[in-house]
């Protein structure tokens, strides 16, 4: 099974802490759950589920470049915490019941049809709209970017 969804955002996490935790928590739970039960619903049992987690779980970790053997317990978002309770969720039901998990923390996922608060989607609009770019730590940072195309090819090829 591969479960990608998610209620994504940082800055909307803040401002919006429980679509977080209807979404990621109680919505992953859901996917645990069907995964655990999935032979009864389905027929079959699931033999392995892939899910996405976040590289917003590393929080504000001056290391690079990350690795997963980093301690990831200082979350610094809800949307992080809420990744980072997924990776756990997913340990525990893996522990208990047998059900072979992997969790890939994306860098920032983007795509034709992303959120309208990334970066370059407001970058466009401004060019578009003959107005400056507002650009952060005197332009010296860098960003790792994850096509979302990229990760359907990959998860469609995977066992499930």
């Amino acid at each position: 099974m591969v479960h990608l969804g998610a209620q994504a955002g940082v800055r909307y996490s803040i401002e919006n802490p429980r679509a977080y935790i209807d979404s990621n928590i109680i919505g992953f739970f859901n996917i645990l759950e069907a995964c655990r039960f999935s032979e009864g619903l389905a027929g079959r049992r699931i033999g392995h589920l892939l899910y996405a987690s976040s590289s917003s779980v590393y929080g504000n970790q001056v290391k690079s470049p990350f690795a997963v053997t980093d301690n990831v317990d200082c979350p610094i978002s809800m949307y992080a915490a809420t990744k980072k309770s997924n990776e756990l969720m997913a340990f525990t039901y893996s522990h208990l019941y047998d059900i072979p998990v992997t969790g890939l923390r994306f860098f920032t996922v983007y795509g034709p049809f992303g959120r309208p608060d990334m970066a370059y989607f407001s970058f466009t609009q401004r060019i578009i709209d003959g107005r400056p770019i507002k650009v952060f730590n005197n332009g010296d940072m860098f960003r790792d970017f994850t096509y979302i195309d990229d990760i359907v090819r990959r998860a469609g090829k995977y066992p499930v």
